[in-house]
């Protein structure tokens, strides 16, 4: 299992929900490359744990928006 940091690369607002540059959150994942695929959700669940936000509502659940990188 590896760490990974996930930052929001560009501020946006969709559906009333503001995310800014910069905001990041620490998860574990099994997955190689957790942003992609059904392993989202590792991503969206530490960033609504987090934050109480959703990425996938704020339509940010990509690499467009987030930089996820493995940091152990």
């Amino acid at each position: 299992m590896a760490l990974f940091r996930a930052t929001v690369r560009t501020s946006k607002t969709t559906n009333d929900i503001r995310i800014e540059k910069g905001m990041s959150v620490d998860f574990a994942s099994v997955n190689s490359s957790p942003l992609y695929n059904s392993s989202s959700k590792e991503v969206v669940d530490a960033f609504q744990h987090k934050y109480g936000i959703d990425l996938h509502k704020a339509e940010a659940a990509n690499s467009t928006h987030i930089l996820v990188v493995k940091i152990g």
